[in-house]
């Protein structure tokens, strides 16, 4: 999708703070982070949101879990705690239409989120 962010970090077109990079998936940090890790994990494929997924996505829904996972511990927040979350749509908080897995670590995480 030619105005999607995302895939603009994606293809090379604007930078982005990589920390990994696979065939299905990358991440980068937050350009706005809510915590002292906060990384955003997306699939190189354009999805909107959350209801555009179909069945044929479950590995890649997967694999994006995986990473958070490998992140979070490559950066010692495993023991301790992080959180993971999608939003879908404007009123949960999307503003990226692509969807993207939150990763968020580093301090306490008070609940309820917002």
């Amino acid at each position: 999708m030619s105005d999607c962010l995302f895939c603009k970090i994606r293809d090379g077109e604007i930078p982005g703070d990589l920390v990994y990079e696979g065939d299905s998936v990358l991440a980068f940090n937050d350009i706005n982070p809510q915590a002292p890790t906060h990384v955003l994990i997306i699939p190189r494929e354009h999805i909107a949101t959350l209801n555009d997924l179909e069945p044929k996505h479950s590995d890649v829904v997967g694999e994006m879990h995986l990473v958070a996972q490998q992140i979070a511990r490559e950066r010692d927040h495993a023991e301790d705690g992080y959180r993971t979350v999608f939003n879908c749509n404007a009123a949960a908080g999307q503003t990226v239409f692509h969807i993207h897995l939150h990763l968020l670590g580093g301090r306490n995480l008070g609940w309820p989120p917002g």
